[in-house]
């Protein structure tokens, strides 16, 4: 994996979980990886991935089994969909609207953008 230089690696490392997690490559229920596998796949300090996976326990995502690791919880993905979707409109869309106003482009505009690239899909 090729880190940004732009974003903390951690959190780099928690959209690569989001990533495991929306493809099915980590299934619900199933043991995920533990701090020390993901942070040699990764070649990431093992405290980086700590960091990470204190996160995803927070938000419910994963759970730890005393003695057995972390395991994705069942919901799992209904997290990752509800977090993703916090981060787009803190960032993403936060970003957008001051790139907009910057080029002066209005929400007009981008709706009829939006309807014309999905009239192609």
């Amino acid at each position: 994996m090729e880190f940004n230089s732009n974003k903390p690696i951690y959190k780099q490392i928690i959209d690569y979980s989001f990533g495991q997690i929306l493809s099915g490559a980590w299934s619900p229920g199933e043991r995920v990886p533990s701090v020390r596998e993901l942070s040699v796949t990764l070649s990431v300090n093992s405290h980086t991935v700590l960091k990470a996976y204190e996160y995803l326990q927070a938000e419910e995502i994963i759970t730890p089994k005393r003695g057995m690791g972390f395991y994705l919880s069942p919901d799992a993905m209904s997290h990752v969909n509800m977090a993703r979707r916090q981060e787009f409109f803190d960032t993403t869309l936060r970003e957008l609207f001051k790139d907009m106003r910057l080029l002066n482009i209005s929400i007009d505009e981008v709706v009829e953008h939006y309807y014309k690239t999905d009239e192609k899909h």
